[in-house]
C-alpha cells in the first residue's frame, strides 16, 4: 500500500524521525513552550510528541515484521500509543511537573529547627549555630532566649528571629520515663 506515493513502511520511518528530531528540539527549547500544556494535558507538546513517535515506531516496526493488513497495523498502533502516552503522563510527566523543589529558604522558615551551638553564646552577646536542612549546613548568628548563657556543643531550639539574629534555648528532647 502507498500513501502520499511512498510505501507505507517509507512512511512510518519518516515521521518516526520527524517526531524524533522534534523531540530532539522541543527538550532544548522547552522553556518557549512553557504553558501550553496548562490548558489541557493532551495540548502539552511532550505528550503530542510521544504519541506520534509511540505511533510511528509501533506502525514500523508491525508493517516490517508482520503481513498484516494495514489498518490492522494502524489501529494497534494508536491504541499501542495512547497507552503508552497515558502511561508517560502519568507516571513520569506529571510527578516531574510537580516534583519542583527550591532550595531557597527564609530565616523565618528555620524556626522550630534544632541546631547546634558552635560558637559559645554568652550573656548579653551574640555566638553561632548550624543547623542541618535538606540544603546543607547553615551557620547563623545567635542569642540566648532570656539573655541565657549556653556552652558549645549544646543542641538549640530556635525560638523566633530578630533581626538576622536567630534568638535560640537550649534543647531539651522529650523522653518518656
Amino acid at each position: 500500500m502507498e500513501l502520499f506515493g511512498m510505501p507505507v513502511l517509507n512512511v512510518y520511518l519518516t515521521v518516526l524521525i520527524i517526531a524524533g528530531l522534534a523531540t530532539i528540539l522541543y527538550l532544548f527549547f522547552s522553556d518557549i513552550a512553557e504553558g501550553v500544556g496548562e490548558a489541557s494535558p493532551l495540548l502539552d507538546p511532550a505528550v503530542i510528541l510521544a504519541f506520534i513517535t509511540f505511533t510511528s515506531a509501533v506502525g514500523y516496526i508491525l508493517e516490517l515484521s508482520t503481513g498484516w493488513n494495514h489498518m490492522l497495523i494502524l489501529i494497534i498502533a494508536l491504541a499501542t500509543a495512547v497507552g503508552l502516552d497515558f502511561l508517560l503522563y502519568f507516571f513520569v510527566l506529571l510527578p516531574l511537573k510537580s516534583a519542583e523543589v527550591s532550595l531557597a529558604y527564609t530565616d523565618e522558615s528555620l524556626t522550630g529547627q534544632v541546631g547546634k551551638v558552635i560558637v559559645p553564646v554568652p550573656v548579653d552577646g551574640f555566638g553561632e549555630i548550624v543547623i542541618e536542612t535538606v540544603n546543607g549546613i547553615i551557620s547563623k548568628r545567635a542569642a540566648g532566649y532570656e539573655n541565657k548563657p549556653i556552652d558549645y556543643g549544646k543542641e538549640v531550639l530556635i525560638i523566633e528571629v530578630k533581626e538576622g539574629t536567630f534568638i535560640v534555648k537550649e534543647y531539651e528532647p522529650f523522653r518518656f520515663k
